[in-house]
């Protein structure tokens, strides 16, 4: 059985101590695992219980126990809860059952017991969490003097509404270690977010009264700003300005007009400051020529956050504001200038124009700290410091020892077998908490190569992938970037005009190579093809007698994928990053993001109004030059891949008019 490969004695001794028999109550037992998951994500409590004494046993146990208290956890009692701790303990599972309970804990606002659990959690990565015990240490009059900001940043970084941060920071204003400032920006940002529940909970804390309008605000701005003369007291400023942002999301023009032509003269310069910055942010995201000027109104960039300080450089990158680009860095915080998005921006505006000897010496600087293979404004830093993409040397290879502690990992050897048996979520959550979470830090590059090494060595790619890319001292480019299916890939790229190494970069970055990968909108299979466009391109080459079933197919998938990539970037005169975009976001949204000036194609990128399209293209273009370098032993240019992008030369034909 396949399964049973990947355990190690340390697992696999109480299954395999005899033979076939325990075969065949494994086979049982992994069926009774799947049952407990669906019945987990039904809601089944009665199924769970009825299931339970039958994974007694497997492997995956503590999963199957996990299902089951956690589906009635709120009515458990505590003994039981420790029970469940102490059997599993060292486990994902248990330390996955006191985030839980933690959690529980903090909404029922049970501070002792929650005070004892705490210190016990290993994970430490859940931000509610974080807040309750922030909360708690303030109670206790030992909290650290950054509570406040400790609180504030946790809170700003949840995107939903909560329980604990949400608490945490309406305590912590009633001790005056937040300021109204601050749970007004919360409130922004859910605006912006277009979370309702999240800005009437920021509401709530600091201006209970304003509740009543606040619906009226959310629900019809442009009434509520038209229909008021003045915004007297500060709640009534910052109702505008929510007012205001909620218009800018779908007509920033409209709401500059009632900024500039009304409200201004009401707000105080920092609300001034931040209703241009997202009415700014709203019109880059459109790609407007007006999104320069919006954020020209700006007297004080330190007033805005870091989210509206990016656009304004990817705005000012598109006007060729290179000044305005290194301000706005400059006005970030200290995290995000060492972010190498950032950093490389700041570089590339100090060696704008006529740079003094000193700006060359710091965008040196800059440029150096980032300067690597790791990723797309690494790869160009690189490339701007005069070198080119290698192949970088390979670490030390792992001894056996290193090997077998990967092999006898028992975190490791559930999370294979969950993976291999079809419980994908499971499986990776487990294979990260091992590699990530156990142990403070996580575990060491050496470590890391080795979990690495054995993923690799059962082909699960996905953490293969992941677990190689978090060694920081040395990097490991044939787990970085593997090749599996390489006849297959090489010889339909080659046959059809394609570099292998771009689909390998595509590949990589759509499904990690996991075959049967499945997206939240319905793309399947190795290059993530949606059923309609396979439909659409294999009649375009011929494919006949396809049908959709086919899709998860290897070599019909990398057929059908391949074929759509050739095609994408036939239709847009063989651009790799707008094919990419094209892949991604289908062929409209890029033809549309063309139009403007001629740009250089990183500046490009970086203006995709989509999040996660732009990740996808930097993350598809290095991935491409890694894996030319790897695959053809030559030093290689992210840059000469990039080239410029301007609006399609009219007078040249559309290749594919029709493309999907």
């Amino acid at each position: 059985m396949q399964l049973f490969r990947i355990l190690t004695p340390l697992v696999a001794s109480a299954l395999l101590a005899t033979a076939a028999p325990l075969v065949q109550a494994q086979n049982k037992g992994d069926d009774t695992l799947l049952e407990m998951q669906q019945a987990f994500r039904k809601g089944d409590r009665n199924k769970l219980a009825q299931l339970l004494p039958a994974a007694r046993g497997h492997a995956l146990e503590p999963w199957a126990a996990y299902w089951e208290l956690k589906a009635r956890l709120g009515e458990a009692q505590p003994a039981e809860i420790q029970s469940f701790m102490q059997r599993y303990v060292g486990s994902y599972q248990e330390d996955r059952m006191r985030n839980d309970w933690l959690l529980l804990l903090g909404q029922r606002r049970n501070w002792a017991q929650f005070a004892e659990q705490h210190p016990s959690y290993r994970m430490s990565d859940d931000r509610e969490v974080r807040c309750y015990a922030l909360l708690i240490d303030q109670i206790k009059g030992t909290a650290p003097a950054t509570v406040g900001d400790d609180v504030r940043s946790n809170w700003y970084a949840i995107r939903d509404a909560d329980d604990g941060c949400t608490h945490a920071a309406g305590e912590l204003y009633g001790y005056k270690k937040l300021t109204a400032l601050d749970i007004w920006r919360k409130a922004r940002l859910g605006v912006e977010a277009n979370r309702p529940r999240v800005v009437r909970n920021a509401v709530e804390i600091v201006s209970p009264d304003s509740l009543p309008l606040l619906k009226e605000v959310l629900d019809t701005p442009t009434k509520f700003l038209l229909s008021r003369a003045t915004a007297r007291g500060n709640a009534r400023q910052e109702l505008v300005l929510l007012a205001l942002i909620k218009l800018a999301g779908g007509d920033p023009d409209g709401a500059a007009q009632q900024l500039d032509s009304k409200w201004s003269v009401h707000l105080t310069p920092e609300e001034r400051n931040w209703a241009w910055g997202v009415i700014g942010k709203a019109a880059a995201q459109k790609l407007s020529g007006s999104a320069a000027g919006y954020f020209a109104n700006v007297t004080k960039d330190s007033d805005l956050n870091d989210e509206l300080l990016g656009w304004k450089v990817r705005a000012a990158l598109r006007a060729g504001q290179w000044k305005a680009v290194g301000k706005a860095v400059d006005a970030m915080s200290a995290e995000a200038r060492q972010d190498s998005t950032w950093a490389y921006w700041k570089a590339r505006s100090l060696l704008a124009g006529k740079p003094s000897d000193t700006d060359r010496a710091e965008a040196r600087q800059l440029l150096e700290a980032i300067a690597s293979t790791r990723g797309f404004y690494e790869m160009l830093a690189l490339e701007e410091l005069g070198q080119r993409i290698t192949t970088p040397p390979a670490p030390a290879p792992l001894t056996t020892e290193e090997k077998a502690a990967a092999r006898a990992n028992p975190g490791l050897n559930r999370g294979l077998y969950a993976i291999l048996l079809g419980l994908r979520s499971e499986g990776v959550r487990e294979w990260n908490y091992t590699t990530n979470l156990h142990q403070s830090g996580g575990m060491a590059d050496r470590e890391l190569l080795a979990a690495a090494d054995f993923a690799c060595q059962r082909e699960v790619w996905d953490r293969c992938i992941n677990t190689s890319e978090r060694t920081k001292g040395f990097i490991e480019t044939s787990q970085r970037f593997p090749t599996p299916f390489r006849n297959a890939v090489v010889e339909r790229a080659n046959g059809i005009g394609l570099d292998p190494a771009y689909v390998y970069g595509l590949i990589r970055q759509e499904s990690r190579f996991i075959m049967d990968a499945r997206s939240h909108v319905g793309a399947s299979g190795l290059m993530q093809v949606m059923p309609a466009t396979a439909r659409w391109t294999a009649k375009k080459i011929g494919l006949n007698g396809f049908t959709a079933d086919q899709i998860n197919d290897r070599d019909t998938n990398i057929t059908i994928g391949t074929a759509y990539l050739k095609l994408a970037l036939d239709d847009f005169a063989g651009s790799m990053p707008m094919a990419a975009a094209a892949y991604n976001a289908g062929p409209g949204r890029p033809r549309s993001w063309r139009n403007g000036p001629v740009l250089d194609a990183a500046i490009w990128a970086e203006n995709v109004p989509f999040a996660e399209t732009r990740d996808y293209v930097k993350k598809v273009l290095s991935n491409t030059t890694n894996y030319a370098a790897m695959l053809t032993g030559q030093p290689q240019s992210l840059k000469s891949r990039l080239g410029t992008i301007g609006p399609r030369d009219a007078a040249a034909p559309e290749v594919n008019k029709d493309l999907p």
